[in-house]
């Protein structure tokens, strides 16, 4: 089956302008996302990762190489039917209210759905919006607004989903709740390339990451290979009024333990006889230690 995302060699270099040197933001880029695939696309700021979604959305033009969507190059409109999108930071009319907002979608997409009105407050409901559908948007929080636009790229019934920071501005609560709707359309078979600086939430939902940094894509992974790589080894976090040998005080009765495989077991034991309490057991490397790892040991 053929990928649903290809980019290859993509290059971009924005022209020097005043007191701001040229800079090439991406320096030849490939990667290709499989359809039902969930990939994660993380780096600092500044790495390059808006600059590639800009270019597969048709919003920049790449410098060199080619980026295509459903076998259509990204230039050409029919690369974005039936693409839900969310830039990074959404630009929406204050005077518009939640549902004509995604009524608009609607009918700009060409999607045709029996009940206009009921199609929409259901997802209006699932972002926690029913109640301010009906209430301009200049009255939204930041929270509130990315909700919308979320909510917007869900209603069209997208086929892909290219989402450019979607938690930012979202509370605890919220953010629990659009990964768990994000990971819905994951399991309903949808196509989802997302960007992230929250790696917990990337390590949970993505199939794949690719780490980028300053313009270079340094990595592409899956979470199973990132636990193969020391599948031996894990960190016991437990409460305690008696420490283990080896443990570190995180704060106050809280202690840090990393312990091999074959120790598990009984160091488990341990903690327990002493009358601690067990608070968690992981691998030790984890998305966030392999993000510093790569980033650390990259040239520059």
């Amino acid at each position: 089956m053929n990928p649903v995302i290809v980019v290859d060699n993509v290059r971009k270099t924005y022209a020097a302008g005043w007191r701001r040197p040229e800079k090439e933001a991406l320096k030849g880029v490939s990667l290709s996302i499989g359809l039902g695939e969930t990939f994660g696309f993380i780096g600092p700021n500044g790495a390059g990762k808006s600059t590639l979604i800009k270019i597969l959305v048709g919003a920049l033009v790449p410098g060199h190489g080619r980026a295509s969507i459903f076998g259509h190059d990204v230039g050409d409109p029919e690369a974005r039917r039936g693409m839900g999108f969310v830039p990074e930071n959404p630009s929406l009319q204050d005077f518009l209210t939640p549902y004509e907002i995604l009524l608009m979608g609607l009918r700009l997409h060409g999607v045709h759905v029996d009940a206009e009105r009921q199609h929409c407050m259901r997802w209006l409901e699932r972002f926690d919006l029913a109640s301010v559908a009906d209430s301009p948007l200049r009255s939204f929080s930041k929270g509130m607004m990315q909700r919308t636009v979320l909510a917007h790229a869900l209603a069209i019934k997208p086929r892909l989903l290219i989402l450019d920071e979607p938690l930012s501005g979202l509370d605890p609560v919220g953010r629990k709740d659009v990964v768990d709707i994000l990971d819905e359309y994951r399991k309903a078979g949808g196509t989802l390339f997302f960007s992230s600086h929250v790696l917990h939430d990337v390590e949970r939902i993505a199939d794949r990451f690719g780490l980028i940094h300053q313009g270079e894509l340094l990595t592409i992974r899956s979470p199973q290979e990132i636990v193969a790589d020391q599948a031996d080894r894990y960190v016991l976090h437990y409460r305690s009024t008696v420490a283990l040998d080896g443990s570190e005080e995180l704060r106050a009765g809280l202690y840090a333990l990393e312990i091999g495989s074959a120790e598990l077991a009984s160091v488990l034991a341990q903690v327990q006889a002493s009358g601690g309490v067990i608070q968690e057991v992981k691998p030790k490397v984890s998305l966030e230690t392999v993000f510093f790892r790569t980033i650390n040991s990259s040239p520059g």
